[in-house]
């Protein structure tokens, strides 16, 4: 294996990692700030029942998936579509 194919797979590795992160952000950041205000609800309220956390969490991340679906696969589509369009060049 030469340079040029190590590097290669370390591009691709990168940016499919890029991709995975840039995908999963909007629901990890839903997920974080539901849960930061629902822990200062439950402080304020001192109810520490573990479900009343985890319910909105789950209902703001299904919103934001599904509202954020049609960006995921336009983005998923051209990441793959360049992944096609690049073999070519790879394959040499």
């Amino acid at each position: 294996m030469d340079s040029a194919d190590l590097a290669l797979a370390v591009d691709l590795g990168r940016e499919a990692l890029l991709m995975a992160v840039k995908l999963s952000l909007p629901a990890l950041l839903a997920a974080f700030v539901v849960g930061g205000l629902i822990a200062v609800l439950q402080a304020a309220t001192q109810i520490q029942e573990p479900t009343v956390n985890q319910v909105p969490k789950m209902g703001a991340i299904a919103l934001v998936l599904l509202i954020a679906m049609p960006w995921f696969l336009s983005s998923l589509v051209d990441y793959t579509a360049a992944l096609f369009a690049g073999m070519g060049a790879w394959l040499k």
